[in-house]
């Protein structure tokens, strides 16, 4: 696999003679984008911040994986975690940060007494006058989100700042930081070092009722009935879903996988999770878990995602009780629009999508439940 090819600072040493300004061209030649979910240029990202001018920067590195399906970055943190630390260094350098943090996933707390040995065995060897703190993140999804990640890292509560200004610019202690996911900052080292470095290949975490769970390592465009054959389903598919934000949609075996066929279907690719739904499971449970999980994880800061959510979960209970109508669904995808529409972060942002989704593609589930007068 391309993700686990170790760097050993050769990576540093490279990026410390092309120079910032170089790095930063490369990188952009490249084409390394965030492998987070939004896909941002991180040349593009490392750039403002460089020519930001400030007394003091940051580096952070993203490890709040918190998207139920999604275990890519504690692959990486179990098996090549110098190479992401190498490329902290990097952007550490390019940007003239002296601080980095790696914001880790409370669930993840068990990776971090060997996480800490990897960070003092680079940084000795680095010989770089850099400090790298790992602060343990107490299991709040919102804090994936880089504003609140930076909130919660400064011991405020982890809740999501309006923007701009945009964390590049005025982010840790309204200094300009660059705050980069686990995958990304790893493929930043290896596209420095690596001439043959590919920047298609992503990071697939499958799961679902299937054989091979697992992260794989796939070319964007592969065919989705590739990864069908990995994972080995148990029972005949029905539907795949992209993470709790990424929508839920109708298996297609021939469905290239791509963020462009991703999100013509409505769906949002994030990380490139993919949980696969099979015919004994209703839609309508998987919504219902998902609204579950957006009503405890909603920060509460603003209302339309935590009313909204409140709500959706009110309607599908509604629902599984059998005392909905149509026009109930109707309600809940209006509701779920106006929550995405409305909200300000991406939490909030994508909440809705389970359901737009789901009443697209699965309506006939819903029905199942509706009163018989209405059904």
């Amino acid at each position: 696999m391309q993700i686990l090819r170790k760097t050993n600072l050769e990576a540093l040493d490279k990026a410390m003679e092309l120079g910032p300004d170089n790095v930063i061209k490369l990188l952009e030649e490249k084409g390394l984008v965030g492998r987070g979910g939004a896909a941002f240029p991180t040349a593009k990202k490392w750039k403002t911040t460089k020519d930001t001018i400030s007394d003091k920067k940051y580096v952070i590195c993203n490890a709040d994986e918190g998207e139920p399906g999604t275990f890519k970055d504690r692959f990486i943190m179990m098996y090549n975690p110098q190479t992401m630390i190498e490329g902290m260094l990097i952007a550490a350098y390019t940007v003239g940060a002296k601080e980095c943090f790696i914001y880790l996933r409370g669930e993840y707390s068990y990776l971090l007494p060997r996480l800490q040995e990897h960070v003092d065995i680079v940084l000795d060897a680095s010989g770089l006058d850099v400090s790298i703190e790992i602060v343990r993140g107490a299991g709040a999804y919102v804090c994936g989100e880089e504003t609140a990640l930076i909130e919660s890292i400064m011991g405020n509560r982890g809740q999501p700042r309006y923007k701009p200004p945009i964390p590049s610019i005025a982010g840790l202690w309204n200094k300009p930081t660059v705050v980069n996911n686990v995958e990304t900052l790893t493929c930043a080292a290896q596209a420095i070092l690596y001439d043959d470095w590919n920047k298609d290949l992503r990071l697939f975490s499958i799961s679902g009722n299937v054989s091979n769970p697992g992260v794989y390592e796939l070319p964007l465009g592969v065919k989705m009935s590739t990864i069908i054959d990995i994972a080995r389903p148990k029972r005949k598919l029905k539907a795949m879903s992209f993470g709790a934000f990424g929508g839920i949609m109708p298996i297609d075996e021939n469905l290239v996988v791509n963020e462009e066929t991703i999100m013509s279907a409505n769906c949002h690719h994030g990380a490139y999770s993919v949980i696969l739904i099979d015919e004994s499971v209703n839609v309508v449970e998987v919504c219902d878990s998902i609204a579950r999980f957006y009503t405890y994880e909603s920060c509460g800061k603003c209302t339309p995602c935590r009313e909204g959510n409140k709500r959706i979960l009110d309607l599908i209970k509604k629902v599984m009780a059998g005392e909905a109508t149509n026009e109930d669904l109707d309600l809940m995808n209006e509701l779920a629009q106006h929550i995405m529409d409305t909200s300000l972060c991406g939490l909030g942002q994508t909440s809705g999508q389970h359901i737009v989704t789901a009443l697209k593609y699965f309506r006939s589930d819903f029905e199942k439940y509706l009163k018989k007068s209405n059904s």
